[in-house]
């Protein structure tokens, strides 16, 4: 009981040190971090549930909400998840976990985007040079955690980041840090999480190399002296998640479980995303959710969700899990997961 106390002092602690010195109450620094992309949540079933996740946090995808949530998988787990975001971007993400028994669990994560190709345009040549580029997002992540007891988890997910553009890129090193409580109130859910904790990132590359010229108005310098444009420094979309979790109805047949986190990003205000869903025999589940309450302007909002899961032999399922996501003015997002347990 001792551990658990200072763990999770020691978790708030660090969590208020780090409030302290990155968020200001009245600001919102909407588009002022790096790598927005770590914002966008991973998983069809958490998606559905209108991202209130971090107490769930039950399947591989615990690897982005909660690296606690590994330590409560039994076995072998691995989804893959594919997002039809707006603007025809698409992003892919892949998580495994292992459990090692009483040595706890690992994880592997590993998320990329597709942008599809881009025609290069300039002043001279607005509708094309003829060449394209492209832009890429990449996260690779792994993941240890452990239960310290039957209800108390805690879990790290050190992760590298790296971005690109044209002949520019970024990186940058960070980690997640989660806990997980089951209380002993009707057995519901208290989480925490942290993520990513890290460095700044800075584009660099060739596409900052220029021709200067210092003095346009004479004609007697050299008016092509190379030159490096300055790019800045950008810190990532620190997230700080505090969620609660109870079932109301568990039964052999069936089971609600409703889920309300709550938000500290860096870099926008504070908010709250609820979400519910409904078990039929382990096999269907339904899922209904609302992201960013409260939060002002946002186009996010209501979520809804279907999953399939279909015993096979011995202790392996088939899961399938999908979701849709209305984003207002952008329209809406969707997203497919297939996931195996073994």
């Amino acid at each position: 009981m001792k551990k658990i106390l200072l763990i999770t002092l020691l978790f708030i602690v660090t969590a208020n040190i780090t409030q302290a010195q990155t968020f200001k109450r009245d600001v919102s620094k909407k588009g002022t971090s790096a790598a927005p992309f770590l914002s966008i949540g991973q998983g069809a079933k958490a998606a559905g549930m209108g991202s209130a996740f971090v107490g769930v946090a039950d399947d591989a995808s615990a690897i982005y909400w909660n690296p606690a949530g590994l330590a409560d998988l039994d076995g072998a787990n691995l989804i893959f998840d594919h997002t039809e975001w707006f603007a025809d971007i698409k992003y892919n993400f892949v998580a495994a976990s292992y459990k090692l028994g009483d040595f706890g669990s690992i994880g592997f994560g590993f998320t990329s985007s597709d942008y599809g190709e881009m025609k290069e345009t300039t002043i001279d040549y607005p509708e094309g040079t003829g060449q394209t580029f492209t832009a890429r997002d990449v996260v690779f992540s792994l993941a240890y955690a452990m239960k310290l007891n039957d209800r108390f988890s805690i879990g790290f997910n050190p992760k590298i980041i790296y971005q690109s553009i044209w002949r520019m890129s970024a990186s940058s090193m960070a980690f997640d840090m989660g806990v997980k409580y089951i209380t002993p109130f009707d057995d519901a859910i208290l989480a925490m999480s942290i993520t990513n904790f890290g460095g700044k990132m800075q584009l660099l590359g060739t596409s900052n190399l220029v021709l200067y010229d210092e003095n346009p108005s004479s004609t007697g310098n050299n008016g092509k002296i190379p030159a490096y444009i300055e790019t800045g420094e950008w810190a990532l979309p620190l997230t700080f998640r505090v969620g609660v979790v109870y079932q109301p109805l568990r039964t052999e047949l069936n089971k609600i479980t409703i889920a309300v986190d709550a938000l500290h990003p860096s870099d926008n205000y504070e908010s709250l995303n609820v979400g519910a869903e409904y078990i039929y025999d382990n096999l269907v589940s339904l899922r209904a959710g609302y992201k960013s309450l409260f939060l002002t302007d946002s186009e996010e909002g209501l979520t809804l969700g279907i999953g399939l899961r279909q015993s096979l032999v011995g202790s392996v399922a088939l899961l399938v899990d999908y979701a849709y996501q209305d984003f207002g003015r952008l329209s809406n997002i969707q997203k497919i997961s297939f996931g195996i347990n073994f």
